[in-house]
Formats: C-alpha cells, sequence, structure tokens
C-alpha cells in the first residue's frame, strides 16, 4: 500500500511485489526501513519462475535485507558463488538451492546497517553473471557466476512492516 508516499508492505500476508520488466546489466537502490519491529524482508533479482521454492518464491536470487542480516545472499533455486564459500555458506555436501538445502550465504560485514527505525540504504549491482552488494556505502557481498543474469525484480516482505521511499533501477 501506499501511506504517506511511501510504498508500505504490512508483512502479513507474506509476498513480493515484482516487476512486469526483465532487467539486465542494472543498478538498483532501495531506500528502506523498518517503521515498528524490525524483521525480515529482500530483494529478488533474476526472478523468472514463479512459485519455485515453498510454493511462495519465484526462481531467483535473494539479496537479503532482514535487520541485522542485509546483504546476505539466498539461493532461490540459482545460485551464486562467494570467495570463502564453506566459511560463509556451511559443508558443501549440504549446499543446494531447494527446500531443506544450505541456501544462505552469509555478507561480508556486522554493523552496516543503521538502528532499526532509521533509513538504510541498499545498492545491488548486476553486471553479467557478478553481484556486488551495498549497505550504507559499504560493500557487504560480491558474488561471481551466478546461474542467471537477468530477470525480474521483486521487493519481498516476511511478516514484518517495512517501508520504501525510494526504489530506482538505472544502467
Amino acid at each position: 500500500m501506499v501511506r504517506n508516499g511511501l510504498l508500505v508492505s504490512l508483512g502479513n500476508p507474506k509476498g513480493h511485489l515484482i516487476t512486469n520488466e526483465i532487467y539486465q546489466n542494472y543498478r538498483l537502490e532501495v531506500e528502506y526501513r523498518f517503521s515498528a519491529v524490525p524483521g525480515n524482508c529482500g530483494v529478488l533479482i533474476h526472478a523468472s519462475t514463479p512459485r519455485a521454492l515453498y510454493s511462495m518464491f519465484p526462481q531467483s536470487l535473494e539479496v537479503q535485507m532482514q535487520h541485522e542480516n542485509a546483504g546476505d545472499f539466498w539461493c532461490i533455486r540459482e545460485d551464486i558463488t562467494v570467495p570463502d564459500m564453506e566459511k560463509r555458506r556451511g559443508p558443501k555436501e549440504k549446499w543446494g538451492t531447494g527446500e531443506g538445502k544450505e541456501r544462505r550465504i552469509l555478507n561480508l560485514t556486522d554493523g552496516s546497517e543503521k538502528p532499526a527505525g532509521e533509513w538504510n540504504t541498499m545498492v545491488i549491482e548486476c553486471l553479467g553473471n557478478e553481484v556486488k552488494v551495498w549497505v550504507n556505502d559499504i560493500l557487504v557481498n560480491h558474488g561471481t557466476n551466478c546461474t542467471a543474469s537477468k530477470g525480474r525484480i521483486a521487493l519481498q516482505a516476511e511478516g514484518a512492516e517495512v517501508e520504501f521511499r525510494k526504489v530506482v533501477i538505472g544502467y
């Protein structure tokens, strides 16, 4: 919904708002904050097949915005490679992109987010099969060999109210 000029997700029902257009080689800037109790949301990039995971999430790579975890990657039927994979994702034999697999890849930093209630800026740059993520001007993740290089973009929310005051896609 729109409230006071802001795009607002109430967090329930859980879901996502997705673009009609397919994007490739772009830079996305999102300003967001949790207006009440901080929780979970994210940006799904390179989104394609609907309801590919848990009958809800489209096939994509999630760039996490969950409070205190902004910039983590979550593999949703797509995959990506980062330095120190086993340290950041867990044992290789547990990796995967579907239900029951190690899909989370930890970001590079702690403390890049502002306190709950304050505005955060996330920049996601997608060039070819490479993805870079900054939170409040700090590089928090950088992956290569992404299994997708284009797709729709979705803002996703799970259970917490989040406000967006800027969502800009550029090339």
